[in-house]
């Protein structure tokens, strides 16, 4: 086999990667009949990822929808709704003239009325609307929008000014978030509480940073804040380490953080329309140490009033990632003593709720009125699918209101936001099917019926290629907890010889999962006539946290046992066979990979790396989440933790890098240069590694690429040279 050798761009991938990705929704009238959704779109002309809109008008009482209105939303990177549903608050980042730069915006719309409308450009950095770090909360009066942004840098200027504040070391949030240094909520008033909605002056506009005064030493930055009432915001905030870190966050469940009460100051009566003034503000911890807490939710009666405040929390320490917990404290008449909903779910009995697996939030509005009843209304993974989960604030009790039955087993869902009453709206996908949007309707029992409003459009060619596609999930016998995902041409469950090569995909984390949802690149790569295994192994979320825990202190066995029993029962069972495989994985799925490789050499005829991990003992001085290394090889880790000796001893003989004088399978390595959680040495280190023992190897390095390697061009890109490598295996 020779080094990689280009075979030309594939139209089947790039129609897939280009299909529209749901990202949020909002219900956008006081009728709710009408929504608003945003869906991403990879852009590989331009080379850019777009953002799109559009609005479904839904009448005749919910029977029927008005073809979709659509407009280019790539500027807005923030969009909310208020509580009346009668305004929206729009974040825009917008280009100046000369297209040296951007200039930044808030927006209060009041139906087509601009009520408002900031320039911060020079007042703070960029907004913040990831997961971790997004507030977008209208107040109740519709006056006052809570936001977060990066703060400037506090330094004065000048010849002989005191340079060090400009140059001071301050942590980041590691992982795709290392520009995240000085988050800070800032809190945008247009008009005064009681003032006329018709009325907005500049007299009383201001912007002000919030600072909560903070008990000594705690060392806290603020984020994902809600209104509850006009100076009542409820905060998750996180915590600085003892030695001054700021953990890597992303894909991490277990920092330690808190939900906290703030109380705002007065209203500015200034106008602050290029300099930022900071406020002061009470605040209190609701949350022990211990636990990592977030997403703040406001439960609301049907005058506006709060009632409860929800939120999620995992365990600090430990796994990256595991099963949440839900917890409650009611509002009114006063704070009450916090009430735990759902707790963990062990070890599940066969098809029994297997805990709670939420993405990092719960939706922004995730609350449903059934009966005079309260829901939450969350996705969470259930063994190798997400679902949606119905859960009472009161009781915790929990349904799956899309269990896989039917013609419904494999759809994996999303939801995407409810309108307070009785209706939600969500994406779903398979395998096979690229995302739809689809709006569900309750009855007072909880009964739920579904209605698709849009499916994304495929060329004919595309659509009977998609349907020439099986998809089956397969239990791994006397492995309770592992099951892979099967995508395989209809026609290879007939007789046939040679079966198609099957490439294994182990997944990141490895506390994450496999899901049936649809991923472009790995459809790709079945229409290219292979079989896909997407194995679920030991430590995968969605089976119980039992299963989670018994991975750590056997990283590099136990998972990479599941992955070979994986490859060997695909065989018995006649879908693939020896001598017809081959192995690609990204992160903890590029460990395995390189684990697999060296310890089973002839098992596999090529492999493809993705940022992997191939030396842990190397890792903890130079990666966003060093604690990693040492949690999922059942090792101690505080702030006062130094490699040592014995310790660097026990990772090196779990790394795959103690196995490569065995390997003799054609590697491939795609790295990105900016990735701050496996930085590109590691697999630097494997090439030479590699290289330097005559083995056949070849490296792809992307630019300003982090660790999920995502950017439209490189990901293109890598899925390109990952066929071509498999190619070239096949010809072999």
């Amino acid at each position: 086999m020779s080094v990689l050798n280009y075979t030309g761009p594939s139209d089947t991938y790039r129609e897939l990667a280009e299909l529209p990705l749901p990202t949020s929704a909002a219900f956008t009238s006081p009728q709710s009949d009408v929504i608003h959704v945003t869906y991403s779109i990879r852009d590989h002309e331009r080379n850019i990822k777009r953002s799109v809109a559009k609005t479904y008008f839904v009448v005749d009482g919910g029977r029927s929808v008005v073809p979709p209105t659509h407009h280019e939303a790539s500027d807005i990177v923030g969009f909310a709704i208020s509580p009346s549903k009668t305004r929206q608050a729009i974040l825009r980042e917008a280009s100046d003239q000369n297209g040296s730069g951007k200039k930044r915006f808030v927006e209060i719309w009041s139906g087509t009325r601009l009520e408002a409308l900031h320039d911060v450009t020079k007042t703070h950095g960029a907004f913040h609307t990831d997961d971790v770090l997004s507030s977008l909360s209208f107040s109740p009066s519709e006056s006052a929008l809570l936001y977060t942004a990066e703060a400037n840098v506090d330094a004065p200027e000048g010849p002989d000014a005191d340079p060090y504040p400009k140059f001071r070391y301050v942590p980041h949030f590691g992982e795709a978030a290392y520009s995240k240094k000085r988050p800070a909520i800032f809190l945008f008033r247009w008009r005064s509480p009681n003032e006329s909605s018709d009325f907005s002056s500049s007299k009383t506009k201001s912007l002000t940073a919030l600072s909560p005064a903070l008990p000594a030493p705690a060392s806290v930055i603020f984020a994902q804040a809600v209104f509850a009432s006009e100076d009542r915001v409820f905060a998750t905030g996180y915590d600085y380490t003892d030695d001054g870190r700021l953990l890597g966050i992303k894909g991490c469940f277990n920092r330690p953080s808190g939900i906290w009460e703030l109380t705002l100051p007065p209203q500015l009566d200034v106008d602050t329309s290029d300099l930022c003034a900071s406020s002061p503000c009470t605040s209190l911890k609701l949350t022990s140490s211990g636990r990592s807490c977030r997403s703040p939710r406001i439960l609301r009666d049907a005058n506006g009033s709060p009632t409860k405040l929800l939120w999620l929390s995992s365990a600090t320490g430990g796994p990256h990632a595991s099963s949440v917990s839900l917890h409650s404290r009611n509002l009114s008449p006063e704070l009450s003593e916090a009430k735990l909903l759902i707790d963990t779910v062990w070890d599940p009995a066969a098809d029994a709720f297997p805990g709670l697996y939420t993405e990092y939030n719960l939706p922004s509005r995730s609350f449903l009125h059934l009966s005079g009843s309260a829901y939450v209304v969350a996705q969470s993974l259930w063994k190798s699918r997400t679902t949606v989960l119905l859960i009472d604030v009161t009781t915790g009790s929990v349904r799956d209101v899309t269990p896989a039955i039917s013609e419904d087993t494999l759809y994996s869902w999303n939801v995407l936001c409810t309108d307070g009453g009785r209706q939600v709206v969500c994406s779903r996908s398979t395998p096979t099917t690229p995302s739809e949007i689809v709006l569900g309707r309750f009855d007072e029992r909880g009964n739920v019926k579904w209605k698709v409003l849009d499916k994304p459009t495929l060329s004919p060619d595309a659509e009977r290629a998609l349907g020439e596609l099986e998809v089956s999930i397969i239990p791994i016998p006397n492995r309770p907890s592992v099951e892979t995902i099967v995508i395989q041409p209809k026609r290879t469950t007939e007789e046939s010889t040679p079966k198609p090569l099957c490439v294994t995909t182990p997944h990141g984390g490895p506390h994450a999962t496999s899901t049936t949802a649809f991923s472009p690149a790995t459809i790709a790569l079945a229409l290219e006539g292979y079989t896909l295994s997407l194995p679920n192994y030991t430590g995968s979320m969605g089976f119980g946290e039992k299963y989670v825990q018994k991975l750590l202190g056997q990283c590099g066995t136990l998972d990479l046992a599941d992955c070979v029993a994986t490859v060997n029962h695909l065989i018995e069972l006649g879908i693939s066979e020896p001598g017809r495989q081959l192995i690609q994985g990204g992160s903890h799925g590029g460990y395995l990979a390189a684990h697999l490789i060296g310890q089973y050499p002839d098992m596999f005829n090529a492999a493809v790396l993705r940022n992997p991990v191939v030396s842990i003992g190397e890792l903890p001085c130079v990666s966003d989440i060093p604690d990693w290394c040492y949690a999922e090889f059942a090792l101690p880790f505080t702030p006062r933790t130094l490699m040592t000796p014995e310790i660097y001893q026990t990772l090196y003989d779990a790394s795959p890098i103690a196995h490569v004088d065995n390997v003799r399978t054609p590697v491939l390595l795609c790295l990105g240069e900016d990735d701050h959680r496996v930085p590109p040495v590691q697999g630097l280190r494997y090439y030479h590694a590699l290289k330097g023992r005559g083995r056949v190897v070849d490296v792809l390095s992307f630019p300003k690429e982090c660790h999920p390697i995502e950017g439209v061009e490189a990901a293109r890109v890598c899925w390109e040279a990952g066929r071509d490598w498999f190619k070239a295996a096949e010809k072999s």
